[in-house]
């Protein structure tokens, strides 16, 4: 399929469909719910999803059927936070056996990591120009807080 692909409808909604064209009637509508951590998932990556997923939650972003997408940003993050340590002890160059001094592989490692944490940061509305583009109603209308937000 050539061109962009299409943005999902909630996206749309919540951007007040700029576009103004017809929204589709039958796409699936996964109710949001804060999913638990798989157990696979440790260390930094674990802290990552403990971390952000209330924050998703309380906007209502998350669901179950955003697990595996979720867990690849927070594995990703480990990742890119495992390579910025080894650059911080061992700096951005190495010195090679035959006595050259090059990048570390470390920077390439950082940097492919930053570029999929964008796109899945993006995709959980969790930069702030995603968030500017997005109005989120709160999850919980009962909650004294959710309703001074939507006054």
């Amino acid at each position: 399929m050539a061109g962009r692909p299409r943005k999902p409808t909630a996206l749309r909604i919540l951007e007040g469909n700029p576009g103004r064209r017809p929204l589709p009637q039958n796409e699936p509508k996964p109710v949001p719910i804060a999913p638990k951590c798989p157990l696979w998932i440790k260390g930094e990556a674990r802290k990552e999803w403990k971390r952000v997923v209330p924050m998703l939650d309380a906007l209502g972003v998350l669901t179950e059927m955003d697990v595996t997408a979720f867990e690849i940003y927070c594995r990703t993050y480990a990742q890119w936070k495992y390579a910025e340590e080894q650059l911080n002890k061992e700096g951005l160059t190495i010195t090679t056996p035959n006595g050259h001094k090059q990048t570390s592989p470390y920077v390439s490692i950082a940097n492919q990591c930053k570029k999929i944490m964008r796109n899945y940061l993006a995709a959980f509305g969790m930069t702030p120009v995603d968030r500017a583009r997005k109005s989120v109603a709160p999850k919980d209308e009962d909650d004294e807080f959710a309703s001074l937000l939507s006054r």
